[in-house]
């Protein structure tokens, strides 16, 4: 029932104006509409950049593909994920040449994700049907993200990478002008999601994010991490905001995004005091 609801909810945003669906997103957060003259939470600012950002300028960075090679030219390919294949649609796609192990993505939004960990016992009829699914989204209306409106759909097969532990911990670096501030780091996405913030020597933020709990275990500094800093902070020197989405995997790391409306706005940081100081840094 969650998941039709789901369903119907975006197919609404996507008939709906612009201007509402920001306002009704931001009235469900901060619980007002926008206002030029009161824009003072991080994600109110999100969402006036949403509309007046002109974001269209960052399909390139924003195109899970097509990245790579801003990627490669910054920091060098390294940094990149294994690619096994890029395709645009299912029938192109080749599964006796894939390995057993393996993650589809897709290249024009957020969520788009299968992780395949045995192909042998996959059902591919119904990764195919999910995928072509996916590729007939015009994600960037769901939620007026205009970064995503001119990417050209495509299919992503990389590598599954994991640490030694079998995990995959997310490490989001929130950068200002080109300086990376706190990191949020994101624990079981695909269970028991939970999130926890730290600053740039590692000490813990009291702080969440709205939907999210606290992770309650200690989660040590990762190897390289002054390396992952090093890198946030190359990859967003172009932007007044942007969040560097990194992975460790044993000190190894790799390039995982460039997102410029983290959680489209709708997510707030709280204490909400906080909320308005991180707002601070993004000037309109």
């Amino acid at each position: 029932m969650k998941e039709i609801l789901r369903k119907i909810y975006y197919a609404v945003l996507k008939i709906l104006p612009d201007k509402l669906v920001v306002n009704l997103e931001n009235l469900m957060t901060y619980h007002r509409f926008l206002n030029k003259n009161k824009l003072e939470y991080f994600g109110e600012k999100i969402q006036w950049l949403k509309l007046y950002g002109k974001l269209e300028k960052y399909n390139d960075y924003v195109d899970k593909y097509l990245v790579r090679d801003y990627i490669e030219k910054t920091i060098g390919k390294e940094y990149l994920i294994p690619l096994y294949g890029v395709y645009n649609n299912t029938d192109e796609i080749n599964y006796g040449e894939l390995p057993n192990q393996f993650v589809f993505k897709l290249n024009h939004g957020s969520g788009y994700n299968i992780i395949v960990k045995n192909l042998q016992k996959a059902n591919i009829l119904n990764i195919n049907k999910k995928l072509t699914n996916w590729l007939k989204e015009d994600y960037y209306k769901i939620k007026k993200e205009y970064q995503y409106k001119n990417v050209r759909k495509k299919i992503i097969c990389e590598k599954l990478i994991n640490d030694s532990n079998g995990e995959l911990l997310d490490y989001k670096f929130f950068c200002f002008d080109g300086k990376p501030e706190f990191i949020k780091v994101d624990f079981d996405r695909f269970s028991n999601h939970t999130a926890n913030f730290y600053d740039k020597k590692w000490n813990l933020i009291d702080m969440r994010e709205k939907g999210y709990k606290n992770y309650q275990m200690k989660c040590e500094k990762p190897k390289n991490f002054e390396k992952m800093l090093e890198i946030a902070e190359v990859l967003s020197k172009n932007f007044q905001f942007v969040r560097v989405d990194l992975y460790n995997v044993d000190g190894k790391i790799y390039f995982g995004e460039l997102t410029f409306t983290p959680a489209s706005g709708k997510h707030a940081f709280e204490p909400l005091e906080k909320d308005k100081k991180i707002a601070e840094r993004i000037k309109i």
